[in-house]
């Protein structure tokens, strides 16, 4: 657009000059010397003011290149400022995505051992002996190690290890089973008198216990084995009455027949 007003610019004051080398000698012919002077001045000042607005345009025209470059120049910056910001919020957004990785691996990683520490101290649900209730995981772990040693027939340990548990486990579900087991591992190692003694308590802390009329009738052992056939006697005429149908009531009926 600027060349086109370049062109019609010098165009026109070509026309204008070739118009005023002419002008004269027809005018002279037409019009007098004043007229023709006045109609010269008239023309120059319309060229003159049609080369000004060509030069106001022209001006504004390149005033207006200019703004247009400098709001060009102006986006390109903001655009290139944008792309840097979207750069940097880019490499935030993934280092936080690294960090939050980073968080829920910990975090999966203390829910296990949580889970972990939960599982070592949880209550279990344990059905032993006829008897269903909750024990703590180390305290199952110490009676099946005692039990194990009761299997191996080390009686000795064992009976330490069912002692021990008594102490530390005194309200424990296992307590009648410890008792029973106990009595037997001291009758295995002569200890007759305590034997007797773990038997009694579980009798008489547990007489509903299925275990109670076998403790009772290892009780009646112990007690042969002390000489006490009349506590002996007493004993087994207890477990005929008082459990009259379990297996260790016949039991007792035959060695109350030998007794007598």
């Amino acid at each position: 657009m600027s060349t086109r007003l370049h062109s019609a610019s010098g165009l026109l004051g070509a026309c204008a000059m070739a118009v005023a080398a002419l002008w004269p000698l027809q005018a002279h012919a037409l019009f007098g010397d004043d007229e023709a002077r006045r109609a010269i001045i008239d023309l120059r000042q319309k060229v003159e003011a049609s080369q000004k607005a060509a030069d106001a345009a022209n001006t504004e025209m390149r005033e207006s290149d200019a703004a247009t470059r400098r709001s060009l120049l102006e986006l390109a910056n903001q655009i290139e400022q944008l792309r840097s910001e979207l750069a940097r919020l880019r490499g935030q957004n993934e280092q936080l995505a690294r960090e939050v990785s980073e968080l829920q691996r910990q975090q999966k990683d203390v829910q296990a051992n949580v889970d972990e520490r939960l599982r070592k101290v949880e209550p279990l649900r344990v059905e032993h002996d006829g008897q269903t209730f909750s024990a703590a995981p180390n305290e199952k772990r110490d009676f099946d190690a005692a039990m194990d040693l009761l299997r191996k027939s080390e009686f000795g340990p064992a009976a330490g290890a069912f002692n021990g548990f008594l102490q530390r486990y005194p309200a424990s579900g296992y307590r009648p089973s410890v008792l029973y087991w106990l009595g037997n591992a001291q009758y295995a190692i002569r200890d007759y008198k305590e034997s007797v003694d773990s038997h009694r308590r579980l009798v008489s802390e547990f007489p509903s216990h299925l275990r109670t009329p076998e403790a009772m009738l290892a009780m009646a052992n112990s007690q042969i084995e002390l000489k006490d056939t009349k506590g002996s006697r007493r004993t087994l005429d207890d477990l005929v009455k008082t459990y009259p149908n379990s297996e260790a009531a016949t039991a007792a009926r035959e060695r109350l027949a030998r007794l007598r």
